[in-house]
């Protein structure tokens, strides 16, 4: 079979230069054409029967291997094969990244780079929840490509100011369990405990350690979504908001509570730092809300995302529980902005008024729920944690066995790198410190001599990466830099630009 004949069968994404395949088997590179394979390089740490998406730090990864590929001198004439030979679940994610690098990179629309990987084969299964048990929601590969989309267009995904390296550090039990879902603006991560110590074989952080990150990052307000495991005025003494909006473990929230954390975030000065138990599913249900609202994602956008930055997110019905809200919570952020520009138009700027008005609107469309019992967010019922664990004891008790990322070692120094920062610009980490049990006690600044250099993606020069992507300023150590376009989100009325043109 000749080269010609063999690459009839692959998907061209990029003309006489970049393939995407589906094999049987490992492929060997030839004189002609160059092949890789990242099954075994990028693996999926899973909770129960989620297989993916790919995080944020390995689609990067993937990024940066690809687009170094495509800009080799020596890979010039050669054609570049990326192909998967795994099960279904391999093929999947492969599908996701390279639908995804497509999108990001080759100026393709989510649409385009999904007919494409299904002109071969439209049976890719699609992505399902941490939960345990029968799956409730199918998250599709178009749902993920459509969610990256997004991204890039609120730059909330910016590889040329992204740091993988930090991104895995403090995605770690150990180290604080955090990820950004919004930069600058939702910050969701694990549950503070009383005091630093393990349990259930999870690292657990007193608030005090989330300090020092909180006022690096300028975070100013946190919202607990579960019970009362630490005294709020641990945060508050120390100058942040904090709120209490409880609901049980894996249920949903009822509309008093969506309404109140819209509210709080909406009114919030700088970033909100949002935690359940696990910081998973009550955590990325409520962001998932103030992104279909304020943002007009999807759903399954919405949803996709979320995952993509913080794998294990919005679990069972709370998924249904997303997209049962979506129109109504599009129907709230169209009068939440003609508000804002109504106000604008009359050069007022009362924001607190805009605030009370939408006290008015209801998630459903009706007033049924609006006068919550002031107990049912206030107060919490252990009776769900007499007889075991919890939901967010499971997910972090997994999640804290984990072995360490595959990922890390998998790819060549050379390969996880597109740009390094030379040493003077390198950052020095905030780390978690160990105390003598070996638990966690305080988030202090290491020895700048010991910190690893910035590792970030510069844009192709060869036609690869036409996509402008908006830069933002350097504030310190920072996962996700906040965003320059009007400090997004840190003032309502600079709030939705793009929804505002």
């Amino acid at each position: 079979m000749t080269s010609v004949d063999v690459l009839s069968r692959y998907i061209e994404f990029k003309k006489d230069q970049l393939y995407f395949a589906m094999l049987q088997q490992k492929m060997k590179s030839t004189s002609d054409r160059h092949c890789f394979c990242i099954d075994e390089e990028l693996a999926y740490e899973n909770f129960y029967a989620d297989f993916g998406p790919l995080n944020l730090a390995m689609f990067y990864r993937f990024c940066c291997k690809l687009t170094k590929k495509l800009k080799s001198i020596t890979l010039s004439n050669k054609k570049i094969i990326f192909y998967t030979c795994g099960d279904q679940k391999k093929q999947a994610n492969a599908a996701y990244l390279i639908g995804s690098y497509a999108v990001m990179y080759l100026n393709m629309t989510p649409e385009e780079a999904h007919s494409l990987l299904v002109s071969r084969n439209s049976a890719y299964i699609p992505f399902r929840d941490a939960s345990f048990g029968t799956c409730m929601y199918n998250l599709n590969i178009l749902d993920c490509l459509r969610g990256v989309h997004k991204a890039l267009q609120y730059g909330w995904l910016d590889f040329s100011n992204f740091d993988v390296e930090e991104y895995e550090h403090y995605e770690r039990a150990e180290n604080g369990d955090l990820n950004w879902i919004i930069p600058g603006k939702f910050l969701a991560f694990s549950g503070p405990h009383p005091k630093s110590k393990i349990e259930n074989g999870y690292p657990l952080h007193a608030p005090e350690a989330y300090i020092p990150y909180f006022r690096k990052h300028n975070i100013t307000t946190i919202i607990r979504l579960n019970k009362k495991m630490y005294d709020a005025r641990r945060f508050t003494d120390s100058g942040f908001e904090h709120h209490d909006l409880f609901f049980v473990d894996g249920s949903t929230p009822n509309d008093s509570i969506v309404r109140k954390f819209l509210n709080i975030c909406e009114s919030a000065e700088g970033g909100v730092a949002v935690h359940c138990k696990a910081g998973l599913g009550r955590t990325g249900t409520l962001i998932g809300c103030y992104m279909m609202k304020h943002y007009c994602l999807t759903a399954a956008e919405a949803i996709a995302w979320i995952r993509i930055c913080r794998p294990g997110s919005i679990i069972g019905p709370q998924q249904n529980f997303v997209e049962e809200k979506q129109n109504s919570l599009w129907a709230e952020g169209d009068v939440f902005r003609e508000k804002m520009l109504k106000e604008r138009e009359n050069g007022k700027k009362a924001v607190t008024r805009i605030l009370s008005g939408v006290d008015e609107i209801t998630i459903n469309g009706s007033n049924n729920n609006r006068t919550a019992r002031k107990e049912e967010v206030e107060s919490y019922n252990d009776e769900e944690e007499r007889n075991g664990l919890t939901q967010g004891d499971k997910l972090r008790a997994l999640k804290s066995k984990r072995q360490a990322k595959a990922s890390s070692g998998s790819l060549s120094q050379e390969e996880n790198r597109m740009h390094t920062r030379s040493a003077s610009q390198s950052l020095s980490k905030v780390i978690m410190q160990p105390n003598v049990q070996g638990c966690i006690s305080s988030l202090t600044q290491s020895d700048p001599s010991d910190s690893r250099k910035r590792t970030r993606a510069s844009l192709p020069a060869n036609g690869v990466g036409k996509r402008r992507i908006v830069s933002r300023p350097r504030r310190g150590c920072r996962s996700f830099p906040p965003i320059r376009l009007s400090k997004l989100c840190h003032a309502l009325p600079k709030a939705w630009p793009p929804l505002l043109r």
